[in-house]
């Protein structure tokens, strides 16, 4: 067969809800086989990250990461994911990377909202304004049309950017009084400090963390995860791979029993949550998500 080239312009084939809900049925099928291989030359990085769903295929994500890459004029991340047919085995599409990138990231994120903020949310605060901060307001704003927005950034030229860029969204220089403020708090930082105190939060707010991926990374503090009740994507890649709850088993601030749940247990009925409920839903974003997203990427390619 020859395979679908599917470029980054194919944005708008795609919808953030009907993506949500694709990401729900793809954590009806049987559990997903993942596994990741990073290979080095000096600075630059080629990450494989491989994903097999009965029922859905198999896809091979590969980012070739260049720090070098912005002097050449280049992008510094390249990338593609082959996404292969679940009864042959045969490639049927190309996706660019940074189209599953985008709906992967933000659509994980918008789907724990979904499934926990509370829906008559209106304020949303974004923390970080860079592309993933982007594209999270974009999401967001198709699941909570009616919400108003707050940007904060280490550099407030860079919230105020994002501000002039985007309507119903003003930039704030206070961290803490923008968390106050919040009905949703939506994070995508690179920093592996805690910029978040629990102590910030308040009953009846959602949080969502995007940023840390590393064991040496976290966003909000032991307060935090304390006080709220904890939800992911996937415990398999989150708890002994990502430093914001690595770190805090290890310790004994957290033990495993306090995550109520991940995606797969969606269809048990516990992700609900009461009135008064902080809840924290942290977005791994393992290979399996790409497989899906990947999955309906190509669907709606073909049905346009």
């Amino acid at each position: 067969m020859t395979p679908d080239m599917i470029p980054f312009d194919a944005n708008d084939r795609l919808d953030w809800r009907a993506l949500t809900d694709a990401l729900l049925d793809g954590h009806l099928k049987p559990k997903a086989e993942i596994g990741d291989t990073f290979l080095y030359r000096g600075e630059d990085t080629m990450l494989t990250r491989s994903a097999w769903i009965d029922g859905l295929g198999s896809a091979v994500k590969t980012a070739n990461i260049m720090p070098g890459n912005p002097g050449r004029g280049e992008p510094m991340i390249h990338g593609a994911v082959n996404l292969y047919d679940d009864t042959t085995g045969g490639l049927e599409a190309i996706v660019d990377f940074h189209l599953v990138t985008k709906w992967k990231t933000a659509g994980d994120s918008v789907l724990g909202a979904r499934l926990l903020a509370r829906p008559d949310s209106k304020l949303i605060l974004i923390v970080g304004a860079g592309t993933v901060g982007r594209n999270l307001r974009e999401a967001y704003s198709a699941l909570f049309p009616a919400a108003r927005y707050l940007i904060w950034n280490r550099s407030p030229e860079a919230a105020q950017r994002f501000a002039d860029d985007c309507d119903k969204t003003t930039a704030i220089t206070s961290l803490e009084e923008g968390v106050a403020q919040a009905d949703i708090i939506t994070s995508a930082t690179m920093t592996t400090d805690p910029i978040i105190k629990g102590e910030w939060l308040k009953p009846g707010q959602h949080l969502d963390l995007i940023g840390a991926y590393r064991p040496d990374m976290r966003e909000v503090d032991d307060v935090a995860l304390t006080r709220a009740r904890l939800f992911m994507d996937s415990r398999d890649t989150v708890l002994d791979h990502i430093g914001e709850f690595k770190d805090p088993l290890a310790r004994g601030v957290i033990n495993r029993d306090d995550v109520a749940g991940d995606l797969y247990d969606h269809a048990t009925g516990v992700f609900t949550r009461q009135p008064d409920d902080i809840t924290l839903y942290k977005n791994g974003g393992g290979a399996h998500l790409d497989l899906m997203t990947s999955r309906y990427i190509l669907d709606a390619w073909r049905a346009r």
